[in-house]
Parts: structure tokens; sequence; C-alpha cells
């Protein structure tokens, strides 16, 4: 892997981002995913593991494939954007 990145703060990064881009708070995914707002907002932090259980039912929430929550952030834009 290129990317010395820990896969648990690239998880947290993408949930806090797909989180704020669907205009949704913590209580409310908690809420949709069927986990505790507390947790939620641990993994948020990049403090705990998800299981891919919990990746799922995130992902199901939020509408977005389970992928999108594991995906490593790009160094720089593609040419022609």
């Amino acid at each position: 892997m290129a990317s010395r990145m820990d896969l648990r703060e690239v998880f947290a990064a993408n949930l806090r981002r797909l989180r704020n881009a669907k205009g949704v708070s913590q209580d409310e995914l908690a809420y949709e995913a069927n986990v505790s707002r507390s947790y939620l907002s641990q993994l948020e932090k990049g403090t705990f593991y998800a299981s891919l259980n919990v990746v799922g039912r995130l992902s199901e929430a939020l509408g977005v494939e389970p992928a999108e929550l594991l995906k490593i952030p790009q160094k720089r834009m593609p040419r022609g954007h």
C-alpha cells in the first residue's frame, strides 16, 4: 500500500465527512445505524475500530457503498479537474 495512513483514521475522516455532507447529526446517524451516539463519536475520533457489520449499517444509513467509508483520500486531484 502506498499510504501509511491507518485505516481507522481513514474511516474516521470519511465517516465525519460523509455525515456532515448529508447534514445529519451524530444522534440521527447513530439512531439510523442502530449504534450508540457515544460509540459513533469514538469511531469519528478514530479511537475505536468498526466491525464490518457496523461499517455496513453506517454506509446504509448514509446511503453510500461501504467502500466509500474506507477509501484512502487522493493526494492530488486528477488532471482536468
